[in-house]
């Protein structure tokens, strides 16, 4: 790790930040950090007892769980292995919209609202607890350090959610000036705003570069087109995640930056489910985080066969995500990692791609800058924005029961603001969101070359 003031902020700095903040990171992390190395079969057990204690406890404390378990005559206390999760069904987007409350446990306090589109476009508001924010804090502390990287090192976040740029107050500056991490905004990528970019990277010299795949990889491709060099700044890993990362990102990324580009896969709602450690496996956070995948039909699968991706996240006992589908599809491996360590791996991750649009003047922007005008209207049940043209875009609409007719002037002003008041927006009210020809579904597209 390197420097005095980076042991600073790891070792003082931030601790002393979550003890305020009544998180224990520190303590959550260094079990991580003991508990990675452990043999396969360590590790396995540590789940099964932490998922007869979880459901225990949600059994107890969360009324749909309650109800659930009650119904079905299912006794957490008889758990013998995570395949005992088979007995209980899937949450999913819809049961959860449909039992928000039910969802939440009878003593939980202090819980932070999330929404989140998702990669299938459909809104989702949920709650997050203390320990849920603790462990994947820890999580994510756990993979940077792999990498060399660790709290108080320089980093450059290339991010768009509304969260981390509504919330840039004096605290928050002061915070990040200590920690020595800045926030780039993604939404808006104009030649200019690019170029300002690549300016304060170069001005910085982040040890790490953290942020969407698509916002980096368009960066690095600008910072090539003008002949402008990243690969001097000692950057020692590019983090990507919230993305699917194609191929050709990662290349172009590397080579840019002279360094390794590290996936990482999850969000808000599943939680930080897996990171790549530098032998390129994609490690599950299995202290945390139990994964089946599972075919149409619901039947889980051996390992080695690809089907959807389904998390059960063992820190949320205050909102718990148990057997929750995530919409992506994923390959589990059988194969032990190079690097040692006895961590799941996840061998193919797949699903979740966002594109870029352009606006009238030309603008830049991503994908999510279009997401959110819709994710945050109620009514909206799910949605795929398509831009035909620069002075085009047609989004389709799947209403929900909150659904009002000034909805729609709402998704038309809110795109147009973003987009250029000269463009037309052309909404379609359908029964269902179409899907793509190969049955994948994107929720944003762009027809214009960027």
């Amino acid at each position: 790790m390197s420097g005095l003031y980076t042991h600073l902020v790891s070792n003082v700095l931030f601790p002393l930040q979550e003890r305020l903040k009544h998180h224990d990171t520190v303590n959550v992390r260094r079990q991580m950090e003991a508990s990675q190395w452990w043999p396969a079969e360590r590790i396995a057990a540590l789940q099964v007892d932490r998922l007869k204690t979880f459901l225990t406890d949600i059994g107890t404390h969360v009324p749909y769980y309650r109800e659930l378990f009650a119904t079905r005559g299912f006794d957490p206390q008889t758990i013998t292995s995570t395949a005992d999760l088979q007995a209980l069904p899937f949450l999913t987007k819809a049961i959860i919209k449909q039992n928000s409350d039910a969802l939440r446990a009878a003593d939980a306090h202090g819980l932070a609202r999330f929404n989140t589109g998702g990669s299938s476009g459909e809104p989702l508001i949920f709650f997050i607890g203390t320990e849920r924010v603790t462990h994947d804090v820890a999580a994510k502390w756990r993979a940077t350090r792999w990498w060399d990287v660790d709290i108080g090192d320089p980093e450059i976040v290339v991010w768009g959610s509304p969260i981390e740029l509504g919330t840039q107050d004096r605290v928050r500056f002061l915070r990040d000036k200590l920690m020595r991490t800045e926030l780039l905004p993604a939404f808006e990528m104009s030649d200019s705003r690019v170029e300002a970019f690549i300016a304060r990277i170069r001005e910085m010299r982040p040890k790490m570069v953290f942020g969407y795949p698509s916002a980096i990889s368009h960066i690095a491709g600008y910072a090539e087109k003008k002949g402008i060099r990243l690969d001097d700044l000692g950057v020692k890993v590019v983090f990507v995640t919230s993305e699917r990362l194609y191929d050709h990102q990662r290349e172009v990324i590397s080579r840019i930056f002279a360094c390794p580009v590290a996936n990482g896969y999850g969000g808000r709602d599943a939680g930080f489910i897996a990171h790549a450690c530098p032998s390129g496996s994609m490690h599950i956070t299995a202290e945390d985080v139990i994964v089946e995948i599972v075919d149409a039909t619901g039947k889980v699968l051996p390992n080695g066969q690809s089907g959807e991706i389904v998390v059960t996240h063992l820190a949320t006992r205050d909102y718990p995500f148990v057997r929750y589908r995530t919409g992506d599809v994923g390959v589990l491996s059988d194969d032990a990692c190079p690097c040692g360590r006895g961590l799941p791996v996840l061998s193919e991750i797949q699903g979740r791609s966002t594109d870029f649009v352009i606006s009238a003047d030309g603008t830049v922007m991503h994908g999510l800058a279009l997401i959110y005008v819709l994710r945050d209207i109620p009514g909206v049940a799910s949605f795929k924005i398509v831009q035909e043209t620069t002075q085009l875009t047609t989004v389709f609409v799947e209403p929900g029961k909150l659904f009002e007719s000034d909805d729609i002037g709402r998704i038309e002003a809110g795109l147009k603001r973003r987009l250029g008041d000269s463009v037309t927006i052309d909404v379609k009210v359908v029964d269902v969101v179409p899907a793509e020809a190969s049955g994948k579904f994107r929720y944003v597209i762009s027809r214009v070359a960027v």
